[in-house]
């Protein structure tokens, strides 16, 4: 009888072979529908971080001189203990801390009110949403000549009022400075807090981002179920009550969201501050440093390594924020 063991094998391989090339023709068929978006990643992404990292390794002007050799002097240069970076990311850090929590706070308060049976509720959440899509760059103006401190408005209103004026954008006192100076009093340069010009940038940041903040948590109290609510309520429950045991714990996923995306946007924030201050009277944040080191001084190298630098903190603040405050939060 013929030996039938090898017609058995290729027998049994076929639907193998019919496996692997199925497999294979998908991954082909993938990786063809994702080239376009890897082209344009690698084209706007990849390749713009490589060269600008390239560029960082050059002191100077760009294109660097014949003979010069790329190294980390500029790297060097900006980690120095008196080097402009670290009180530009003072800056950064003291108009973060001063936005966040007044945006968050502020969106919160007003999310739960129009999510409230009130009259009027379509009209005040796009009213409140406006801000949030209007050009930064012509708000940013319109709000720079009301803090005019000869022709503004809001001088105007103080002085109707009979309330002293402030020169706002180029007050570069500290707040608690000039609350001393009023009474005759004398503080400690570490005292004397934020600039009044920051607390007027904070002030027009939270106009604008506070209306996207309250959509998103209208839509995280819209996933929060009304049951839960009812049963409280059957328990006794008041409203402070509720917004403290149920309201809260329940919106902080988005909490968490809004205040990464947040703290990012201020780390990053730049158009706003440029218009209104250029960067001075205590406003000069990482942003505006490096766009000063690029286009003012004609510092290529730096601001590349600056960026870069800039963008290892984030990176590092954002890992920070999702290990502790990520495992707070209650999905």
């Amino acid at each position: 009888m013929a030996n039938l063991s090898p017609y058995l094998r290729l027998f049994k391989s076929q639907p193998r072979r019919k496996l692997l090339s199925r497999k294979a023709s998908d991954a082909l068929m993938a990786y063809i529908l994702l080239a376009p978006a890897l082209l344009i990643l690698l084209a706007f992404t990849f390749f713009p971080l490589g060269f600008g990292f390239y560029i960082s390794l050059f002191t100077g002007r760009w294109p660097p001189r014949s003979g010069i050799e790329p190294s980390f002097a500029n790297y060097s240069r900006a980690i120095e203990v008196d080097s402009e970076l670290w009180s530009s990311l003072l800056t950064t850090v003291v108009y973060s801390l001063l936005s966040v929590p007044v945006q968050l706070g502020l969106a919160m308060f007003f999310a739960v009110l129009l999510f409230q049976n009130i009259r009027g509720k379509p009209f005040f959440r796009v009213a409140m949403f406006l801000p949030y899509i209007t050009s930064t760059v012509a708000s940013a103006a319109v709000w720079a000549r009301l803090y005019s401190p000869d022709i503004g408005l809001i001088n105007g209103a103080l002085k109707a009022l009979g309330l002293p004026t402030f020169r706002w954008l180029i007050e570069d006192k500290g707040i608690f400075q000039l609350a001393a100076n009023a009474v005759g009093l004398t503080l400690p340069s570490w005292l004397n807090g934020p600039s009044l010009a920051l607390i007027s940038v904070v002030i027009y940041t939270t106009w604008v981002f506070v209306g996207y903040d309250t959509t998103i948590f209208l839509a995280g109290l819209g996933n929060i179920p009304k049951e839960l609510y009812e049963a409280a309520k059957l328990d006794g429950a008041g409203s402070w009550g509720l917004f403290r045991h149920i309201t809260v714990p329940l919106l902080s996923p988005t909490t968490f969201f809004l205040s990464l995306i947040t703290i990012i946007g201020t780390f990053k924030a730049f158009n706003h501050i440029w218009v209104m201050t250029q960067g001075g009277n205590g406003t000069e944040t990482a942003s505006v440093l490096i766009y000063r080191q690029m286009y003012e001084f004609q510092r290529a190298g730096y601001a590349s390594a600056l960026a870069f630098l800039l963008c290892s903190v984030i990176l590092i603040m954002t890992l920070i924020q999702n290990r502790v405050a990520g495992s707070r939060v209650n999905y």
